[in-house]
């Protein structure tokens, strides 16, 4: 059998995009590298998620690739980050305007309406006016020349080509102007940088404070460790620390490392993994996360993860993950924008030759005037900032109430659900059945209850957890098992003391030809009338017994499922268990007993799933990731339940760390409004675009009024995208989640 290739990713900070079209180029040229199998660039957050093989390519030569295109690169977490770009940004604005504020007075001399008022003879100097352009032109905006040079390297357009080209006819327009000692309008070039330099600080600002608000995960990592080292404490930087350490868990700290509690009890808050705010109590033996507060006494925590392996980085790289990738409207935008530009340039081109040729014929300043207020009204940047702002807001919001989802696609998804498939254990009830009842053939129940328990002793399977349990619970100390085998959605089998002993369901049964006693066929009749899950044990190729578990319906389960029925969701039950406990569970929460679909192998319910699917229904499947990862992957979107557990990270698009099923209702009505919030974004940008151009075309704008428009319309979206937490916020408040 061919060996899988390892698939790494790279998680980036990127420096110097101006807009939407940087990100493309950036996907574009990483893209063709070999061995990159994934690149999504994040224009909004500037950030970039690339999938790669280790095998073919490196993280130094995807960055210096980068750079080649004329942007810098960072590892997340490393010296990229902070506001060094955004600070660069506010210098250039500031020493702009204070250069142009002389050139905006003179405008005075252009408008008959401001001819009262006076400009200074010093403001009225050919010379100075020329050197205070030049200045702005050419050193503080400078940065869009580099921009354009690299884009037009790649035979691609961005904003930066826009504003040189734009602005640099202006000018050049200006200085040919001023040397037939005609009027000066140096004004038009140096209004321009400055109005698209202050609308990028504005949107840029936005931006940052989105991005801080939804990363909110950062202030829970600890830097420092308290060690328990030779008997005595000693604080040390984190990287320092090591598994297997023994660390002092501080009260109101969040803790730096996930770990087992060694001694004693306290209470923590755990509500970044759960998104509950109820402090819990954890004891010895139990495991913690980095990220959650100690809010009882001190504690003692043996270290068992650290770094990126911690609950809390796996969730915030999730996080960022899903944020960098790009839902199918995404996607449609950014095709779109990769033609705007192009398209804006013979707009530009159309309007310059319409006025030269047929509206004002001969005359260049008048065109070239027009043909410059098209060039600058025309950046995409407002459609490209339309989708990915909302989409950070609202994963930002789900991690937070301890729903994780890995891709913005998903998200999109979860908007247009008609048709959600649940598991049942661990899904719609507790996950924890409980043993009620064995039957032995023959011995005592004690004596097949100490063999199934060993024979499950390498499973962490509910069943085999709730068999363990009850073992531990009677005494009875386990012999060894070996050549443990498990047949998921069936059974399993291992040897114990020199026997093959094997354990599993009615089917699983069936297929190993047990003869069954009618006292076993009895007694499961009695306990799965009751509702109750029955599972068979043979030893030796014999059928010696049963065992009867029951699992509490969950308390949300029920709310959950009347909400989504609500909302015109389709709820079907598939679970691998009996026809009887399946309706029992269906009746309790209020599923029809024509949606319920018993004893479902893992492939049976993909195969539910791909014929709903075939139905043209957009489905969910729920489960707990155990034997469901089929249907999870079937379908449209995969939702797995966690109940705070690491390996559910693994599972689906999305994964709920609280196992309650009301996450689903909350994430399908945030999931509304996101798709809701970014419709109105592209309707506006659409609109922005459909008015302001052909005013632009025909005279009846300037082209700094161009200028400053296109870099408003960009804050506009972002500011209407920052609504979407007010919206979300109200929701959550209106369940009393917040």
């Amino acid at each position: 059998m061919q060996q899988q290739s390892v698939v790494d990713a790279l998680d980036l900070r990127i420096h110097g995009m101006s807009c939407t079209a940087c990100a493309t180029r950036i996907e574009r040229a990483v893209g063709k590298i070999a061995g990159v199998s994934g690149v999504s660039v994040h224009y909004a957050a500037k950030s970039a998620y690339i999938t790669y093989s280790p095998e073919q390519t490196t993280p130094a030569s995807i960055m210096e690739r980068i750079g080649q295109l004329g942007f810098q690169a960072f590892l997340y977490g490393k010296e990229g980050d902070g506001d060094a770009e955004l600070d660069s940004l506010r210098v250039r604005v500031f020493v702009s305007m204070l250069f142009t504020l002389p050139l905006l007075w003179t405008m005075a001399h252009h408008y008959e309406w401001l001819s009262g008022i006076p400009v200074p003879l010093l403001f009225q100097e050919p010379l100075l006016q020329f050197v205070l352009a030049a200045i702005i032109q050419f050193f503080i905006g400078m940065p869009f020349y580099f921009g354009a040079f690299y884009a037009l390297r790649e035979r691609v357009a961005n904003m930066d080509v826009l504003v040189a080209i734009g602005t640099t006819a202006a000018f050049a327009y200006s200085y040919i102007s001023m040397m037939k000692g005609g009027p000066l309008y140096f004004e038009t070039s140096a209004v321009v940088i400055t109005a698209v330099l202050l609308g990028k600080l504005l949107e840029a600002s936005a931006s940052a404070r989105v991005m801080k608000e939804n990363d909110s995960f950062a202030s829970l990592q600890a830097n420092e460790a308290v060690v328990v080292r030779g008997g005595s404490r000693e604080r040390v930087p984190l990287v320092r620390v090591r598994v297997g350490d023994q660390l002092v868990a501080a009260v109101n700290e969040p803790l730096p490392a996930d770990g087992v509690i060694i001694e004693g009890h306290s209470s923590f808050d755990e509500s970044f993994l759960t998104g509950e705010s109820a402090l819990v109590t954890r004891t010895a033996g139990d495991q913690v996360y980095a990220g959650t507060i100690l809010r009882g006494q001190e504690l003692r925590i043996r270290v068992t993860a650290l770094g990126k392996a911690t609950m809390l980085s796996r969730i915030a790289a999730l996080t960022r993950q899903a944020q960098a990738t790009k839902s199918s409207i995404g996607r449609r935008v950014d095709r779109i924008s990769g033609i705007f530009v192009p398209v804006m340039l013979l707009l530009s081109l159309g309007t310059l030759l319409l006025w030269l040729l047929w509206l004002e014929p001969g005359n260049w300043g008048t065109a070239s005037i027009h043909a410059l207020a098209v060039l600058l009204a025309a950046c995409p940047c407002a459609l490209g900032l339309a989708a990915p702002i909302s989409l950070v807001l609202a994963t930002g919001k789900l991690a937070r109430r301890g729903i994780v989802m890995k891709e913005a696609g998903a998200l999109e998804r979860l908007a247009q659900l008609d048709t959600i498939v649940l598991d049942k254990t661990g899904t719609l009830t507790e996950g924890k059945p409980a043993l009620t009842e064995v039957s032995a053939l023959s011995g005592s129940p004690s004596a097949l209850l100490r063999v199934a328990a060993s024979a499950e002793a390498g499973s962490q399977h509910p069943f085999a957890m709730a068999l363990k349990d009850a073992a531990r619970r009677s005494g009875l100390v386990l012999p060894q098992s070996s050549d443990y085998q498990s047949f998921p959605g069936k059974g399993i089998e291992a040897v114990v003391e020199g026997k093959r002993v094997e354990i599993g369901n009615a089917g699983f049964a069936a297929e190993r030809g047990w003869q069954m006693n009618r006292i076993v066929l009895r007694f499961a009749e009695r306990r799965e009338a009751a509702g109750e899950t029955v599972i068979y044990a043979a030893i030796g190729g014999e059928c010696a017994g049963a065992f009867a578990f029951t699992d509490q319906v969950k308390r949300t389960s029920t709310e959950a499922v009347a909400a989504m029925a609500d909302e015109g969701i389709r709820l079907l039950l598939a679970t691998g268990d009996h026809q009887a406990a399946a309706l029992t569970v269906a009746e309790t929460t209020g599923i029809a007993r024509a949606d319920v679909y018993a004893s479902m192998l893992p492939e049976h319910k993909a195969e539910l799933i791909r014929k709903l699917q075939a139905d043209g229904r957009v489905t969910a499947m729920v489960g707990d990731g155990w034997n469901d990862a089929p249907a999870l992957a079937a379908a449209d979107v995969g939702i797995a339940m966690g109940g705070g557990t690491e390996a559910a990270l693994d599972a689906g698009h999305m994964t709920l760390l609280r196992s309650r099923l009301t996450g689903i209702y909350e994430a399908h009505q945030i999931s509304k409004l996101t798709v809701r919030n970014i419709r109105q974004n592209l309707g506006f940008a659409l609109l922005y675009n459909t008015i302001i151009i052909p005013f632009a075309a025909f005279g009846g704008i300037e082209p700094w009024m161009a200028g400053t428009a296109m870099a408003l319309s960009s804050v506009s979206v972002v500011l209407n995208a920052l609504r979407l937490n007010g919206q979300m916020n109200r929701f959550l408040r209106s369940r009393g989640q917040i």
